[in-house]
């Protein structure tokens, strides 16, 4: 038998033995509930429940509180009855603004997921 012939072979038997071992789902199952033992220890932490959140949750949010905060400053500013009619459309604008970029962001986000 060719040299090249034998080490195929070898590694068949090689690939069959560990395909057999009882053990490898054991480990596997092990080293999955150790990780998970592991995740629910950790303490709760609002900056990681905020990185969490999905893009298009919260851009309209940061999009909400600019609104308001237009909504607080334009009527001191422009002393009219139609102030605060444009602040609410001004505030609208920017959560409307802030759902496409928060959309475009999770899926950018999706795409380098399933380019790994």
């Amino acid at each position: 038998m060719p040299k090249q012939e034998q080490e195929r072979l070898k590694r068949l038997r090689e690939r069959q033995l560990a395909d057999r071992d009882p053990l490898v789902k054991q480990r596997q199952f092990h080293r999955e509930s150790s990780l998970k033992e592991k995740r629910a220890r950790k303490p709760f932490s609002f900056s990681q429940a905020w990185a969490d959140f999905p893009h298009i949750v919260k851009v309209p949010f940061y999009g909400l509180l600019l609104g308001i905060l237009v909504i607080i400053i334009l009527p001191n500013l422009w002393d009219s009855k139609w102030a605060i009619i444009a602040s609410a459309a001004v505030t609208l604008i920017f959560i409307i603004f802030g759902m496409v970029v928060g959309s475009a962001l999770d899926l950018r986000d999706n795409i380098k997921d399933n380019l790994k």
